[in-house]
């Protein structure tokens, strides 16, 4: 009967350490990356006796030591994504975690990628640690202090589009260009009908602001409408105002043969001949940032530029039950387990998405299932130590005479 005590003393301790486990769980239920915990139950070594039996037909028979706990078990199942707008925030859908290392150099795996960007420009968890960055086979911190602004490029091409009427005289075609320095200069060009000395030949005459010339040259058309080779393009150097360096510009009218660029087709006095894009931009300043699909940093600029800057690491491993839990849904990898490096989309590593985070794995109606389970064994272990100590009372009251 002694023995029945300790066996419903085993229950009570494993079921109290299970509802610790589901208590855990379910607190967590909000935590993002957060992955659900299992308890082991195991039945302790058993005894062999003997039936007392004196005849020499007495059988063998087994009496169990209670129940044990094996550990807990780590639930790595995805857990649903949910959107936050914050475009910081990241998912993994499939395989991987995220690598961070905290300010004492330890790295921690997690699936929680709730991040920002602090002061210096680190991207940084929610516990401060720096999130990190894969490239070239090694490790480096993800940071966008070198990107918070993007340099100015010269306008070295404009290309024109659309049509230059054979009926027309004069036309002008008004565009902005860039210096080195970013600045904006409006040009204006000037195409004047030279039909009547040269078939389909138009002379240019590019001036500035104050309309000063700036440069002179000719265009000219094949019969079928498309830029004649030799006369398709003009180039000129533009000193802007100010002791700005000088730049080289070219103008661009399209492939000969070609109706994608300038053509000089016969519309009345009608041409509509125009800008169809220049490669110049301003200096511009950090807007947004956000990640591919690929974990690919891209950064937004206030000139409408955009750069693709660090891919973040990702860590997969082949057996992540030996990762260990460590707080704020992070994990370390104490156990010496190889760890495979990488970007997203590659090998064995799931895509990132990116104004999102994932949600705890915790599945609540089956840990409302397993708190019963628990409970009611809870109840019965105590019952069995309540029963036996009312039969070593009565044993005692036997000897006792009461």
């Amino acid at each position: 009967m002694f023995e029945s005590i300790y066996l419903g003393l085993t229950g009570l301790a494993s079921f109290s350490r299970n509802l610790t486990v589901i208590g855990n769980n379910v607190s967590n239920l909000n935590t993002p990356g957060f992955k659900a915990s299992q308890l082991a139950f195991s039945d302790l070594p058993y005894s062999n006796r003997f039936s007392d039996r004196n005849d020499g037909a007495g059988a063998q028979f087994q009496l169990g030591s209670g129940v044990g706990t094996g550990g807990t078990r780590l639930l790595f199942t995805q857990g649903n994504l949910r959107d936050t707008g914050n475009p910081t925030d990241l998912a993994i859908e499939g395989n991987g975690f995220f690598v961070t290392r905290d300010a004492d150099g330890r790295t921690v795996y997690t699936r929680a990628g709730d991040f920002q960007f602090d002061e210096q420009g680190f991207l940084v968890s929610r516990s401060g640690a720096r999130v990190a960055a894969f490239a070239g086979g090694s490790l480096a911190d993800l940071n966008i202090a070198a990107i918070r602004s993007n340099p100015p490029r010269a306008t070295s091409t404009v290309r024109l589009i659309d049509n230059l009427s054979s009926g027309d005289t004069t036309h002008d075609v008004a565009i902005n260009v860039f210096d080195v320095a970013g600045g904006n200069h409006a040009l204006t060009l000037r195409f004047v009908n030279n039909g009547a000395a040269v078939p389909r030949s138009w002379l240019l005459e590019v001036r500035d602001a104050t309309n000063a010339l700036v440069s002179a040259g000719e265009v000219r058309f094949a019969g079928d409408g498309s830029p004649e080779p030799g006369f398709n393009s003009h180039s000129f150097t533009f000193t802007p105002p100010g002791g700005v360096p000088a730049s080289t510009l070219t103008l661009d009218f399209g492939a000969p043969g070609t109706f994608s660029g300038a053509t000089n087709f016969s519309a009345g006095a009608d041409s509509t001949l125009r800008l169809g894009s220049q490669d110049g931009f301003a200096a511009g300043a950090l807007t947004e940032t956000t990640f591919d699909a690929d974990g690919v940093l891209v950064a937004q600029y206030s000139n409408g530029q955009s750069r693709r800057h660090q891919r973040l690491a990702l860590a997969f491993f082949e057996f992540p039950q030996n990762l260990e839990a460590v707080g704020d849904a992070g994990f370390e990898n104490r156990s010496g387990e190889p760890v495979q490096l990488g970007g997203a989309r590659e090998g064995a590593f799931g895509n990132i998405a990116a104004g999102v985070v994932e949600s705890a794995n915790v599945d609540l109606a089956q840990q409302f299932s397993d708190l019963i389970i628990s409970q009611r064994g809870y109840q019965a272990s105590s019952q069995v130590v309540s029963t036996a100590n009312e039969m070593i009372q009565q044993l005692f009251d036997m000897k006792s005479r009461r």
